[in-house]
Parts: C-alpha cells; sequence; structure tokens
C-alpha cells in the first residue's frame, strides 16, 4: 500500500488536474448545458469507465516496467512534471477561455451520451499523461505489490474525479451564470491553479525519489 504522505500527494495532483479546464470538462459542461443535468450525469458514467481502462492498463504495465526497467521513473518523472507545467500555462495564458462559455450541443441519447463520455476520456492526452507519467513517480516497489499500488492511487484518481465532476455536470448552468458577469473572479480561479499547478511540478522534479 502507498504510504499516506504519497497517497495524499498523488490526490492533491489529482484534484489539481481534474479542476484544469481539458476535454472531459468541457464535453460534461457542454453537455449539461445543452441537454441538462441528466446528461451530463450519463455523460459522466462513460468518462468513468474510460478512467478504469485506464487505470487497469496503467496498472499492468507499470508493473512490467517496474521489473524491467526501474530506472525509467526518472525519464517519467520529469515528462510528468513538464506536463504539469504545461497545464499550468494553459490555465494562465492570455486570452484563456472559460469551459463554461461553451457552444450548444444537439441533444443525444443515452447511449450515446455514455459512449461519447467513454470516447472522451480515452481520447483524452491529459488522463493518458496522468497515467503514464504521473501515477508511477507514486509508487514504490519496497512498500509491497506495484500491481496494487496502481490501483489504490488509480481509485483515489477515479474516485476525486467522478466527485469533481457530478459537482461540476450538476451546477454547469448555475456556474455559467455566475462566471458571466464576473471576470475577475474567473481571473484569479485561472491563476490561483496555474500557481498550484507550477509548484506540483517543482516539487515532482526536484524531489521525487528515484
Amino acid at each position: 500500500m502507498p504510504e499516506l504522505s504519497t497517497h495524499l500527494a498523488f490526490a492533491l495532483i489529482a484534484l489539481g488536474m481534474v479542476l484544469t479546464p481539458g476535454p472531459n470538462m468541457i464535453y460534461l459542461v457542454s453537455r449539461s448545458i445543452s441537454q441538462g443535468r441528466v446528461a451530463g450525469l450519463i455523460s459522466l458514467g462513460g468518462v468513468a469507465l474510460g478512467f478504469v481502462v485506464y487505470m487497469l492498463c496503467a496498472a499492468f504495465g507499470i508493473t512490467a516496467i517496474v521489473i524491467a526497467i526501474p530506472y525509467a521513473y526518472d525519464a517519467l518523472r520529469f515528462g510528468g512534471a513538464l506536463y504539469l507545467l504545461y497545464l499550468a500555462w494553459q490555465a494562465v495564458r492570455p486570452n484563456g477561455s472559460s469551459p463554461f462559455a461553451v457552444k450548444a450541443l444537439p441533444k443525444d441519447g443515452p447511449r450515446k451520451l455514455f459512449l461519447m463520455g467513454f470516447l472522451t476520456n480515452l481520447l483524452n492526452p491529459k488522463i493518458a499523461v496522468l497515467y503514464l507519467s504521473l501515477l508511477p513517480q507514486f509508487i514504490d516497489p519496497e512498500k509491497g505489490s506495484v500491481l496494487l499500488q496502481s490501483v489504490v492511487l488509480g481509485a483515489t484518481q477515479i474516485a476525486i474525479s467522478v466527485t469533481v465532476n457530478t459537482i461540476i455536470a450538476v451546477t454547469a448552468g448555475s456556474i455559467a451564470v455566475f462566471l458571466s458577469g464576473r471576470p475577475t473572479f474567473l481571473l484569479v480561479q485561472r491563476w490561483l491553479m496555474g500557481t498550484v499547478l507550477a509548484g506540483l511540478a517543482i516539487k515532482m522534479a526536484t524531489e521525487a525519489r528515484r
């Protein structure tokens, strides 16, 4: 099992990433605003299934990497740190847009909503990097089964992401109205998130174990 400090650090990164606008958030917000909360939650079900697929693939893949190439951790660590810096820049870059300012989408049935949520997540580069580059940095082969640690951390990420996205899907309309008249609040939120992500990137690059 991961140590508590390691578990909490990974949970913080997972929270920071889910709060950073990306394909999943933009799709869920668009769907919730266009078609209602139920449609957003059905889409979220597909997104959650995509997380499970990533978690299982990464868990078995990471196990193989640890056995074959233990020093691959450093390469993955720096790659993850660079991606966090990229997300930080996306949050604060000039003319950055809010995921709550979206265009309407045509109405779809439950099956298509679920499938589109699933495919959106599978094709999301942010999630791929999270599982293939960031998650391995929090696994220590000396702490027990690599597979079990991967599953525990992956389950933590899924729980955080599903919880946050559920809140977003349910309140998307209200948030969009709130932010539309408060551009300063949105700017502060973007800079705060960018600062947090940049700090996590520096910590990962300088303090993660080898």
